[in-house]
């Protein structure tokens, strides 16, 4: 068996993390592997596991480029020895299709996310293309169903594998709680202010303006940690400042572009919120992220949070784009007394750990590898 992943960059994001996790999984295994993609910034950390890396103009949804990838992808194929191809996006996968059929090599999939329908004449057959392969992987309940209803997918041939947080990183003992105030202290919150963390990049479905609203309704003063980038929507990005600057002198609000130490991040923060609202989370990684280290997460009540959310024991749910429920909500947590916050809290780092690991994903992947490759015999 020796495997080849495809995806359009090595940038950041999900998609990006989840390659890299089963690149590791399969090395450690001692599986032969490799993954092409256009290339970005986490490529070195591909070197550090010994996995090999073919640079293609993967990420461009060009139809002559993405021809000529796949005709790229069928050589690499072939002459590299791969038995199969493991595509992680829309784009590519229409060239890894032409590589199969060139090459030989079989090729399964991941929907990564709930992808749009509109429209329907042009995007539903660009979508389709990825179930042309032997299996499809969802990443969740919601996207398997959503696949199910709106493609008419055979059911036998889409397998759900949850994502996963690395429970190796983050764990409630990840960060002394000394070097976690003076994170928090850095940033400008005072060290008695309980913050409220929104990690995701800003951008209107994730719900920023819900939570700045919700911040208004409040009767519990507390901060707002905003973590992500605006990728260049300025106007969100000042209409979000301008919310915040409205807010009471005992609610700041800290925008934190980027930063490589998310473990830090919630550590330093009281309590995280997953505020998606025009659209769901497909699964929605930083959820179990922050629940393996003991945070209590409120999340909106649609998507994957509805998987790894179990209102009441492990989080709380919230209906989406309702800013009055996500500050009854957010002021429920901090009315809780300390045992009731600590049995949430433990339940909320066991779930983490039986159900939505990062080894169980990689596990469940390379399981059903072996799967597809017993088939194949």
């Amino acid at each position: 068996m020796k495997i080849l992943q495809v995806l359009p960059a090595l940038e950041q994001g999900g998609v990006e993390r989840g390659t890299l996790e089963v690149a590791a999984a399969l090395a450690a295994a001692g599986i032969p592997n490799a993954v092409a993609s256009a290339g970005g910034r986490l490529e070195g950390k591909l070197a550090e596991i010994g996995v090999e890396h073919f640079r293609l103009p993967l990420a461009s949804k060009n139809p002559f480029i993405m021809r000529r990838n796949g005709t790229a992808l069928a050589k690499i194929a072939k002459e590299g020895g791969f038995t199969l191809m493991h595509v992680r996006s829309r784009a590519p996968a229409w060239s890894v299709r032409r590589a199969s059929r060139l090459s030989g090599v079989p090729f399964i999939s991941t929907w990564h996310g709930l992808y749009g329908t509109e429209p329907g004449f042009l995007k539903l057959p660009y979508n389709r293309i990825m179930l042309s392969g032997l299996v499809t992987i969802a990443v969740s309940d919601c996207v398997r169903n959503h696949i199910l209803s709106v493609y008419g997918a055979d059911p036998a041939k889409v397998r759900r594998i949850h994502r996963g947080a690395d429970i190796d990183t983050f764990r409630p003992d990840a960060v002394a709680q000394e070097e976690a105030l003076r994170f928090k202290t850095s940033l400008g919150f005072p060290s008695a202010t309980p913050v409220m963390t929104l990690p995701g990049r800003l951008t209107y479905w994730k719900g920023q303006r819900d939570l700045l609203m919700a911040a208004v309704e409040m009767k519990h003063d507390a901060g707002i940690l905003f973590v992500g980038s605006d990728q260049g929507r300025k106007d969100y990005t000042a209409e979000l400042k301008s919310l915040a600057s409205a807010l009471p002198a005992g609610r700041p609000v800290v925008f934190l572009e980027h930063t490589d130490n998310m473990p830090l991040v919630y550590a330093a923060s009281d309590i995280v919120v997953s505020a998606s609202s025009a659209q769901p989370e497909a699964f929605g990684r930083v959820i179990p992220e922050a629940q393996a280290m003991g945070k209590i997460v409120v999340g909106t009540a649609h998507g994957g949070a509805c998987e790894t959310i179990e209102d009441g024991r492990t989080g709380l749910l919230v209906p989406p784009a309702n800013p009055d429920a996500l500050a009854a909500a957010l002021d429920r947590v901090f009315d809780m007394d300390a045992s009731a916050r600590a049995a949430m809290s433990a339940a909320a780092v066991k779930s983490v750990a039986d159900n939505f690991s990062v080894a169980k994903m990689c596990a469940e992947t390379l399981e059903l590898y072996r799967e597809v490759h017993h088939g194949l015999d």
